[in-house]
């Protein structure tokens, strides 16, 4: 499922990035890895950008680059 789709406040783990080297290289300078589990705090109204967490750190993520991120529901 693509991070784009997932609930606020669900916890989910970062499978891969669909996007460019550019986006790649943008997700991995804030820290955003294969792996790494990230929440949805909040989605700005008007197709905003989104406010996640991911390594104690929040970052507002632009909705095309969130639709980009494949995740997985942390069990």
């Amino acid at each position: 499922m693509k991070l784009l789709n997932v609930d606020d406040n669900i916890q989910v783990e970062i499978i891969s990035c669909k996007g460019g080297r550019g986006i790649s290289s943008k997700l991995r300078q804030l820290g955003f890895m294969p792996g790494d589990r990230i929440t949805v705090i909040q989605r700005a109204p008007f197709n905003g950008p989104l406010l996640v967490e991911a390594n104690g750190r929040t970052v507002a993520l632009g909705r095309g680059v969130a639709g980009k991120i494949e995740v997985k529901a942390c069990v």
